[in-house]
């Protein structure tokens, strides 16, 4: 009986770590395909990070078909993404207190609400791709107008622009948003 205990726990233990490897390497197979980086502003003081995941275009029909109109998107692949700051800050005329958020977005086709959330999710996305996002956290929602870039984004970009105001920019397929950024 003893022997058949210790027989099973051995089991259970090569079962666990199995798992755990498996979800290692599942994980890594799926960043090479939306690698994850860290984008930085820094400007008189005031200091900006964006973490965040990089999917690709791959001829796909990327807002209103990939990501839906209407509905929160992670704003990225993996991981929810990240933003932070050093200092209080507006974001399209409206107060962001310091700190880190994760940032989640509702493109539509004319505007996106962009959403600074004050919890910290780890995956961004629950099964079902729904997005794991608790509304009741939110710090700050802001609309912005949509735009439209000169050519293809096949991979999806943020970045931080300085002229002729700071901004953070979100640009995909043809579609570019700019968040305007002021202390």
């Amino acid at each position: 009986m003893k022997k058949s205990i210790k027989w099973i726990l051995i089991l259970l233990a090569v079962l666990v770590l199995g798992l755990f490897g498996a979800m290692r390497y599942m994980k890594s197979q799926t960043k090479k395909h939306s690698p994850e980086t860290t984008v930085e502003f820094k400007n008189d003081g005031l200091e900006l990070s964006v973490f965040y995941n990089r999917p690709s275009k791959k001829g796909r029909n990327i807002f209103g078909g990939l990501v839906p109109y209407g509905q929160i998107w992670r704003t990225g692949a993996n991981e929810a993404t990240t933003f932070e700051t050093n200092k209080d800050i507006n974001i399209n005329g409206q107060k962001l207190a310091a700190g880190k958020y994760s940032v989640f977005t509702i493109p539509n086709e004319d505007s996106w609400d962009i959403i600074f959330n004050t919890k910290m999710y780890s995956w961004g996305v629950k099964i079902g791709n729904k997005p794991i996002v608790e509304r009741e956290h939110d710090a700050l929602v802001v609309n912005v107008q949509t735009g439209s870039t000169d050519s293809v984004v096949e991979q999806f970009t943020i970045s931080f622009a300085d002229a002729p105001e700071t901004a953070m920019v979100l640009e995909w397929d043809r579609t570019k948003i700019v968040v305007p950024i002021s202390q």
